[in-house]
């Protein structure tokens, strides 16, 4: 039971009666002295009861707010089946029971009728689900770590690492509600158990599909589907937007690996209704997927003390200006609030991308050995030579370019020289800059590229590079092969036959110092955050075939590959 702060009560597992009958329960936290007060609501499959969850929803209450954390239908407490979020949203009624728990919110005895939503990744989800079904009580919303489209954080490809993980954390309640007779049965037990015992043997399993069911207890049979469905786009929030009828406060960090975030605000602001379109805000920070890590340093680079932020803070500014009345200065803010890395300061825009963008080209150069951090690639704004010659290594999936990541298959900010000497990665770099260069938004990469398998994968990673020769990675992108022309329309490649490919990589938002460098890496594997592509342009998941690629850049004029920055004129 979570224990009450000085002055808050904490009343468990209260019950929410849905409209198909079903069940549903929550902790309510709420200031003891009775009155009535905004509800803030958190629907979450991760377990009410967890730290995070509770430390919120404590400082929330003593901000003055009655707060709401349930368990998501078919999770620990409440009743029914439960239905995943990797599946049609269609599918899943989290938009009814999300309807069905702000109407109850606002009914409460605590509440004054008006309800606000909070939570990060999947809560947030949760949020935009009920947030497009327009329950009357809904008065604003908080977002943060979701983004608009699942196939913007998969690229249509298995995250290996992280949701075999997710997978079997979440089975541990599963397994605890039928009764296994052996667990792990917390999220915590499973971690420690797929850390210490798991990990290392079901990450390279052949084929993932026949990973045994009772590893994932009860939803084996989702992960079954999910396999047989990465190229479809379930979420479609952008079918939502219109629908949103309050404003909006949405928060990410550029290395979240949901920072498609963005893409909520740029929805809400230019496709939700027209009077509240410069309501919505938008917070991105020098921060990774872990809300509970607001922090100036969650890498080998300290951004500040400016950067950090508390989780329920943010909360609480945005309600208190909402539903309280109270502003701080939120209320004059420009909408779109950017923490820009180097310079390590925020900064207001007005929208996204910046309109005073300049889109640049820097063309990948070299002589044919651009292969390890010691080659001759190189980044140049010049465009290359009509005889350039191209770039070759071998892929093999026996032996992956292995994620640099942090401990819970989340993407971070890491040092990059432990793949320095890899000959399977391509490097482009500019020289030391000159000057002092801005750069803010959407990265593409135009790949120029042959393999003689018929499918393959083409990673791009982008960096800085310090004076000392610290190289950090700021963001990345990967694209199948097949899904050149679409997810929609998975093709085969012809061997050998070059292509040109537009890799997509997340945003970014950084100033470059003079003296240090601009550096891109391309390759063919990103694992575990990616599944291996087996090149053999088979199913993955039924698929224990791996084969050898080899693969061919080139940057010549008629094949002119390209990295595309948003350079932001000072």
């Amino acid at each position: 039971m979570p224990e009450a702060a000085a002055g808050i009560v904490v009343e468990n597992d209260v019950e929410c009666v849905v409209r198909d009958g079903t069940v549903l329960r929550a902790d309510v936290y709420r200031p003891g002295d009775g009155g009535r007060r905004p509800v803030l609501v958190n629907r979450t499959p991760y377990g009410k009861r967890e730290p995070r969850y509770v430390d919120d929803a404590l400082a929330l209450a003593a901000r003055g707010y009655t707060v709401v954390v349930q368990d998501h239908r078919g999770r620990y407490a409440s009743d029914g089946e439960y239905r995943w979020m990797f599946r049609d949203r269609l599918e899943t009624p989290d938009a009814e029971d999300g309807y069905d728990t702000v109407e109850w919110a606002a009914r409460l005895p605590w509440s004054d009728g008006r309800v606000g939503t909070w939570g990060h990744s999947n809560a947030s989800w949760a949020s935009w689900m009920l947030a497009g079904a327009q329950p009357p009580s809904l008065a604003a919303a908080l977002c943060t770590g979701m983004g608009a489209d699942l196939l913007s954080m998969t690229f249509g490809i298995f995250e290996t690492g992280r949701r075999l993980e997710w997978t079997y954390m979440q089975a541990a309640d599963t397994r605890r509600r039928a009764g296994a007779p052996f667990g792990p049965y917390t999220a915590a037990e499973a971690m420690r158990h797929w850390n210490q015992v798991e990990r290392g043997k079901y990450l390279w399993w052949l084929p993932l599909g026949d990973i045994p069911a009772d590893v994932f207890a009860g939803l084996d049979d989702q992960l079954q589907a999910y396999h047989r469905a990465q190229n479809r786009e379930f979420m479609r929030f952008a079918e939502l937007h219109p629908q949103v009828r309050v404003p909006v406060m949405m928060i990410t960090g550029w290395w979240d690996r949901l920072v498609g975030t963005i893409d909520n605000y740029v929805g809400m602001a230019t496709r939700g209704p027209e009077h509240l379109r410069r309501q919505h805000r938008l917070v991105v920070g020098p921060w990774g997927h872990d809300i509970t890590a607001l922090h100036g340093r969650i890498g080998p680079v300290d951004h500040g003390p400016d950067a950090a932020r508390s989780y329920a803070g943010m909360i609480a500014r945005w309600y208190d200006f909402q539903l309280k009345g109270l502003d701080d200065g939120i209320g004059a803010e420009a909408p779109v609030q950017l923490f820009i890395l180097g310079a390590d300061r925020w900064r207001g825009e007005n929208e996204w991308p910046l309109a005073r963008t300049r889109w640049t080209d820097f063309h990948l150069h070299g002589s044919g050995s651009a292969n390890t951090v010691r080659g001759d690639g190189v980044l140049a704004e010049t465009a290359p030579p009509a005889d350039a010659p191209p770039d070759r290594y071998v892929y093999d999936p026996r032996d992956p370019v292995m994620s640099l990541m942090s401990a819970d298959a989340q993407a971070a900010p890491v040092d990059q020289s432990p793949h320095d000497h890899r000959a399977d990665i391509l490097v482009y770099q500019t020289p030391p800059l000159a000057a002092e260069l801005e750069v803010v938004g959407p990265v593409t990469l135009t790949l120029w590229a042959a393999t003689d398998a018929p499918d393959t994968d083409w990673t791009a990673r982008l960096a800085v590079v310090h004076e000392d020769g610290l190289c950090v990675n700021l963001t990345y992108g990967i694209l199948r092969a097949r899904y050149r022309d679409g997810y929609e329309n998975p093709t085969p490649i012809e061997p050998g036959r070059p292509c040109a490919y537009t890799v997509r990589l997340n945003p970014v938002g950084i100033r470059f110092k003079r003296g240090q460098r601009i550096r891109l890496y391309v390759s063919s594997s990103d694992f575990p955050n990616f599944d291996r592509n087996h090149n053999t342009g088979r199913d993955y998941w039924s698929d224990a075939e791996l084969r050898v690629a080899r693969q061919t850049v080139f940057h010549d004029a008629a094949r002119p590959s390209r990295l595309t920055l948003p350079v932001i004129p000072d």
